[in-house]
């Protein structure tokens, strides 16, 4: 398994929190062969014995997307067995995922969002700078938030308005910045140069603690649910992912190709951004609702 981890880690390049989720699904799966069936290695379970998982999982009442994100992790590790010559067939192959309901990403309304970056004022602070580039970068490039974690100065085009955004599985895409999102840019670099002096620094992050220390996603999260609860009540809306849904759902509702959309979410296949068209026609259906006579 330490094998597969490192593959996880250095090859697919997988994110800290994924391959933590990976070993905690498979050290769930050793226990319960070893606790079931009295059986210490996961490369003799056959099909039975991980479908008799799968019905385990399910009778737990754990929601089907937590019990599909294990199936999944079962499926990439048989494939690396396979691959490595560790077993000789691949069990996952007679396994079928439970099916899930569609939920669609939440997202907060246009109109909120530009009160808050337009009209709300930040503390005119290093911190009240670094919050408000935290959200404009969220909302106005609809990166991750590793991906945010991951911008260095060095990644920034400010003259060509772009930003270099590295990805899942290390691929790195070229994102646009809006000439207000520049300004904000340059605003927080220059608060950070006189804060701590470091002009000369593009290889650390480019966004840093009060005390100019790398920042951590808890810090994120926290500002993004402070400023946002002042807009919206609900808790799905109040965190970093819903500024990247809402980007999504905005450009598509203005007219973006969705091809466009992809590229600049970084998906790696189009199925992946069209759960954005439902947004958009539920949004449409009820402007037709209140708009048509005949409606």
């Amino acid at each position: 398994m330490e094998l597969f981890f490192d593959y996880l880690r250095f090859e697919k390049r997988y994110s800290p929190h994924t391959v933590v989720s990976y070993q905690t699904d498979l050290r769930q799966f050793s226990e319960f062969l070893r606790a079931t069936y009295e059986l210490d290695d996961t490369t003799k379970a056959d099909h039975t014995l991980i479908r008799s998982w799968v019905v385990a999982l399910m009778q737990q009442q754990l929601d089907p997307r937590t019990v599909n994100r294990k199936i999944a992790c079962l499926r990439s590790y048989y494939s690396y067995l396979l691959r490595t010559g560790a077993v000789a067939k691949n069990p996952m192959l007679r396994i079928t995922s439970p099916k899930t309901a569609k939920k669609l990403p939440d997202f907060v309304p246009e109109e909120s969002l530009n009160d808050l970056l337009n009209s709300f004022e930040f503390p005119d602070t290093f911190a009240g700078a670094r919050d408000q580039l935290i959200l404009e970068l969220l909302y106005g490039t609809g990166m991750r938030l590793s991906e945010l974690m991951g911008i260095r100065p060095a990644d920034l085009s400010l003259p060509g308005g772009t930003v270099r955004v590295t990805g899942k599985g290390n691929k790195q895409r070229l994102v646009p910045l809006n000439p207000s999102l520049v300004r904000v840019l340059e605003q927080y670099m220059a608060r950070q140069r006189h804060e701590f002096g470091n002009s000369g620094n593009t290889s650390g992050p480019l966004l840093v603690t009060d005390k100019g220390e790398p920042l951590y996603e808890k810090l994120v999260y926290r500002t993004v649910k402070h400023y946002l609860s002042q807009i919206t009540t609900a808790s799905g809306q109040q965190h970093p992912h819903v500024l990247r849904h809402s980007f999504a759902t905005h450009l598509l509702g203005k007219g973006a190709d969705l091809n466009a959309i992809k590229e600049l979410l970084g998906h790696a296949n189009l199925a992946a951004t069209q759960v954005y068209t439902h947004l958009s026609i539920d949004r449409l259906k009820s402007v037709f609702e209140k708009a048509h006579p005949k409606a």
